[in-house]
């Protein structure tokens, strides 16, 4: 067996990652998708990783990867996110980053090489989001919004979760609730992009 690029170690990884969790393998699109690449892009690792033979790969049809060679270093399928406060779904409230303990995600939820954190929603003012008081907010780190996202935003030495909109010369901030009206500001600090919520029923 020839050894492994470090992308084909990282493809393989996920593609044992996501057929544990789910019982069935990745598309190639999906693998293109967490990867960020072109579907031929991910065809290629996933032919030279065939060739390698650490996969069995019926040409290019849905969902037949097979690992014949599991990752050498196989990571861990779930990933500790700290859980750095709370974010206010509502009016903005001052959040420290103070560590509250860590959530598990499943690694193939996540894409790769990017950093996340998590924030406990209080509020309902994004409830037509589908966005509670009492979830679990994972956020993707990331300096920069584009319109229409929905992000963790610093305004005024507060920290709310809202539909980000870039105006003529100011920000806004759009809730998701006909009682809350939209935060205006020209000092917005953008946070992260919300990247999934969780819930859990008692």
């Amino acid at each position: 067996m020839k050894d492994l690029t470090q992308r084909q170690q990282e493809v393989l990884s996920f593609i044992s990652g996501f057929t544990a969790e789910h019982s069935y393998p990745p598309t190639i699109r999906e693998i293109a998708q967490h990867f960020s690449i072109s579907v031929k892009g991910a065809y290629d690792h996933l032919n030279a990783l065939k060739k390698k033979g650490f996969l069995r790969l019926e040409d290019k049809r849905s969902r037949t990867i097979g690992i014949i060679q599991p990752p050498r270093e196989e990571e861990p399928h779930t990933v500790c996110i700290p859980i750095l406060g709370t974010v206010a779904a509502g009016k903005p409230i001052l959040a420290e980053e103070n560590w509250e303990g860590t959530v598990e995600v499943p690694r193939s939820m996540l894409k790769a090489q990017k950093e996340y954190f998590a924030l406990q929603v209080r509020g309902d003012s994004m409830i037509e989001a589908g966005i509670l008081d009492g979830d679990t907010a994972i956020i993707e780190k990331s300096p920069i919004a584009h319109n229409g996202e929905i992000v963790v935003a610093l305004v005024d030495e507060a920290v709310t979760l809202k539909r980000f909109f870039k105006e003529a010369n100011r920000i806004r901030l759009q809730p998701e609730n006909p009682h809350f009206s939209p935060i205006y500001s020209q000092n917005v600090q953008i946070l992260g992009r919300l990247h999934s919520i969780i819930r859990y029923y008692h």
